[in-house]
């Protein structure tokens, strides 16, 4: 078990020091349920009145939070205490799950496939025709990938995910579990002689950027004509839904239950919140923020916040909420 003095935990997120524990840190925790081994991070004010009755020896505060160390009790002061405890949990991360053999002798990998440097590949893993894997990829059991992927070095693919042929993939990125890269988008037109629904073929792929994350369970379908992009350093989370030919921007981020129709474009660094829809052929230009549960029903201009259902500028849909709330009364 790792474990270190609060000076040692100091230095390594390079905060200021206030107080000393003698007590050696086992590994961080949250507020209420910390013991005297643990340390703990208060990142907001409203955190911290849980200080005096928490049983950690530590905490790593925001340094604007103006808080009392106590008795053989510590705090470190920081700028940023979420990214502070991030490079904590860093350090006492136990690790992935290891490999006894780097391509497990039940995984299937097609002759033409080329597999770079120090990969690894476990046990009902498919790899398909003229796949090309860069070196140092993971794919942990039971991951498909099918003919003429791409994937580049350095990326991490979680049991259950399937990418469907042709997928572009960037390095560094990680797929978690039960991902769906490259299915058909969907599709359907009413048949001339009214006998059901005709499937329009989906014929493009997916192409996606270096240090893309994607959660358990979300679906990034392929294009009908040309691709779906996402690009580099987006962060998708689980459940999450990205249609067909839709255009993802740098560092946009996608909360879970939330979802693009088709064709979809996102500049850089959109924000979109859990459970919120956007309309298929809409724009959200870039730094524009959608809130948890909104509709998104036109285009959103650079750097504005729509929240509601047919989402508005989020001030304007606030002052309509208490208005509301007073016509009630």
């Amino acid at each position: 078990m790792k474990s270190f003095s609060i000076k040692e935990i100091n230095e390594i997120v390079k905060g200021e020091l206030v107080g000393n524990t003698d007590h050696l840190i086992e590994g961080p925790e949250q507020l209420d349920k910390a013991n005297e081994n643990q340390i703990t991070f208060i990142g907001n004010r409203k955190f911290a009145r849980q200080w005096p009755d928490s049983k950690a020896c530590a905490a790593i505060v925001d340094s604007k939070i103006k808080l009392e160390p106590g008795v053989d009790r510590a705090l470190i002061k920081v700028n940023n205490a979420d990214l502070a405890m991030a490079r904590l949990l860093e350090v006492f991360d136990p690790g992935p799950p290891e490999f006894d053999d780097d391509i497990h002798e039940g995984a299937f990998i097609h002759s033409t496939a080329s597999i770079g440097k120090n990969c690894k590949i476990g046990a009902g893993c498919y790899v398909g025709k003229n796949v090309v894997l860069g070196d140092g990829v993971i794919l942990y059991p039971n991951v498909t990938v099918l003919d003429d992927t791409k994937i580049g070095n350095g990326t991490i693919v979680w049991s259950g995910t399937v990418i469907r042929e042709r997928t572009e993939i960037g390095q560094f990125c990680i797929f978690h579990s039960n991902v769906s890269i490259g299915a058909d988008g969907f599709g359907y037109r009413p048949r001339e002689d009214g006998t059901g629904l005709a499937k329009i073929p989906q014929i493009g792929n997916v192409v996606i950027g270096n240090a893309v994350e994607i959660g358990a369970n979300s679906c990034v379908d392929r294009g009908k004509f040309s691709s779906t992009v996402l690009g580099d350093g987006c962060k998708i989370d689980n459940l999450v839904q990205i249609a067909h030919n839709c255009i993802l921007g740098r560092s946009c981020i996608m909360a879970g239950n939330s979802g693009l129709a088709g064709s979809v474009t996102l500049g850089d660094g959109v924000i979109i919140g859990g459970s919120a829809s956007i309309k298929d052929h809409t724009t959200i230009h870039s730094g524009a923020v959608v809130a948890a549960g909104s509709g998104v029903m036109n285009d959103v201009p650079a750097g504005k916040t729509v929240l509601g259902y047919p989402a508005g500028d989020s001030r304007e849909v606030l002052k309509q909420w208490v208005a509301l709330r007073k016509l009630a009364k």
